[in-house]
């Protein structure tokens, strides 16, 4: 079985390879939760449609990344068989050559438009999911171009330092909730300290490893931005006194973290400019500790100490004074903040509220904005009984989205439709409503680490009343997203011109069973 296994994602990785350029055209790989993250030298070698069109492949978001969704667990075994695959690859580095940079390259091949292919090729007929995809395609692109701001590409760097860390965050969240569930139990006392020890013992550390992949992202040596970052959850510093305070151990944090090791890279770049080589080994390193640390001890702890504070303080406030219309606006608009890139701030402070609390109480809220997006398609797929197209390409990504993996559902569907987009919002919107009320009643509904949604977070919920009721809560949030964002759609989603032209039959625009060879040019 194993063996089928490893064929399996061994086969997948070949696949997608060619359809990527080859082993030559790769600069970077990586992957998150649910993608496979690919650094190119040339976009223009891609066959996006090709790649789609993959059983394995969900869908694909050209970014500051070229991005294959896989899905989870997938996506973590198909990324070393294709990294083998590029190694193997005779006269290829990756990471080396011009335009490595991950994301870089020219972007879309001259007389192409993303995601359709040469301009005089076949072209796809109207209101089918092909015509879809090329649309959502359009707008991904704009949107790219639109998100290249030196603000949103500072995000995405702080999102880079993070998003490594989601594994670890999601193996120790769920031993945490396996420990509390046989707490609760009274079922194998002698394992349970056992268990919250490998909960707590990357948490406890976490502002270490912040610290390192903060330096490797910034430039800098990545074990002296670790080395950096350690002071701050070193039992020592409660003997220090800074602003007539004592200090304590992991006081500021993930934040104080990452601010004194951006600072260390600064440092260290200073020394490399102005240190003799004869001396750098010794003296770089050196002053490079020493300055930052001394900064981060007298100044950065308590400052991100506080800073974290607050943050914490006002997730705590707006929830439970606010409740439903705060789950009500973030649940709304979650997707219009990934559209503008702007998501991606929020990750630092989920790390920051998990670190303090043990949960982040604003994952299972935004999760919602991926439960209305499931009751659009399925409204979708109802409202367009002709249009085998577009519900064949619901049928195959709904799977996904129920798993909390929306793209393929957003840029091959709604967001091109434009009116669906709007109404997998106001899903969202009662969906984040429906959770932020029982926040404000006091049944605090939160994730133990960030990356999955849907189906996918159950396992990840944790809160301040017992499991049963959190997890509860959760499901009739989800219950509401696919609701709301199915009636919106249904009865809001479409004027009657939509409908009358996604509802011709597509037949005309799909050639005859006995079709030549060489395919039918469709008129344009």
């Amino acid at each position: 079985m194993a063996t089928d296994s490893a064929d399996k994602n061994s086969a997948i990785a070949a696949a997608i390879l060619p359809l990527v350029g080859g082993a030559g055209n790769i600069s970077s790989v990586a992957h998150c939760m649910t993608r496979l993250r690919l650094g190119l030298h040339d976009r223009s070698l891609v066959q996006d449609e090709a790649l789609k069109a993959l059983p394995a492949v969900m869908g694909v978001v050209d970014d500051d990344t070229y991005q294959i969704v896989l899905g989870p667990g997938t996506v973590a075994r198909v990324t070393p068989e294709f990294e083998a695959l590029v190694a193997a690859a005779p006269g290829t580095t990756a990471g080396a050559g011009p335009g490595a940079a991950a994301g870089a390259g020219p972007g879309t091949a001259p007389g192409t438009s993303p995601g359709t292919g040469p301009r005089n090729g076949p072209r796809t007929a109207p209101g089918t999911a092909e015509d879809l995809a090329a649309h959502g395609a359009a707008i991904k692109a704009a949107r790219k171009a639109k998100n290249s701001t030196p603000f949103k590409l500072f995000l995405r760097r702080i999102a880079n330092i993070f998003v490594p860390l989601i594994p670890a965050l999601i193996g120790c969240g769920i031993i945490a909730g396996l420990g509390g569930l046989l707490t609760n139990l009274g079922l194998l006392p002698a394992v349970v300290p056992s268990l919250a020890a490998m909960a707590s013992g990357f948490m406890s550390l976490i502002a270490v490893f912040v610290g390192y992949n903060t330096a490797k992202e910034f430039g800098g040596t990545p074990i002296l931005g670790g080395a950096v970052a350690a002071i701050i959850v070193f039992p020592g510093v409660a003997n220090i006194e800074a602003f007539g305070q004592k200090l304590s151990p992991g006081q500021g944090g993930v934040l104080g973290a990452l601010g004194a090791a951006v600072l260390a890279v600064y440092v260290e770049k200073w020394c490399r400019r102005w240190v003799p080589e004869s001396l750098d080994v010794l003296v770089t390193p050196t002053l490079t500790v020493l300055v930052s640390g001394l900064v981060t001890i007298f100044g950065l702890i308590f400052v991100a100490g506080e800073v974290s504070t607050a943050i914490g303080d006002f997730a705590n406030w707006l929830l439970a004074n606010g409740g439903a219309g705060a789950g009500f606006v973030l649940g709304g608009l979650f997707l219009p903040l990934v559209m503008l890139g702007l998501h991606q701030a929020l990750i630092p402070i989920h790390t920051t509220l998990i670190e303090q609390q043990g949960f982040t109480v604003l994952l299972p809220i935004l999760a919602m904005a991926g439960a209305g997006q499931v009751g659009a398609a399925a409204a979708v797929y109802l409202r367009l009984p002709r249009n085998t197209s577009i519900r064949n390409t619901i049928k195959s990504a709904l799977p996904a989205g129920f798993l909390g993996v929306g793209e393929p559902l957003i840029y091959g569907v709604s967001l091109p439709l434009g009116r669906p987009f709007v109404t997998a919002c106001v899903g969202g919107a009662f969906g984040g409503g429906f959770v932020g009320l029982f926040n404000m009643l006091g049944d605090k509904v939160g994730s133990t680490a960030i990356g999955p949604s849907g189906w996918a977070l159950f396992p990840l919920l944790n809160g301040n009343r017992g499991l049963g009721e959190t997890i509860a809560v959760y499901a009739g949030g989800l219950l509401v997203g696919y609701a709301v964002g199915f009636v919106a759609t249904y009865w809001f989603g479409f004027t009657k011109r939509m409908l009358d032209e996604l509802n011709a039959t597509t037949a005309a625009a799909t050639p005859p069973a006995a079709t030549p060879k060489e395919p039918t040019p469709v008129s344009p």
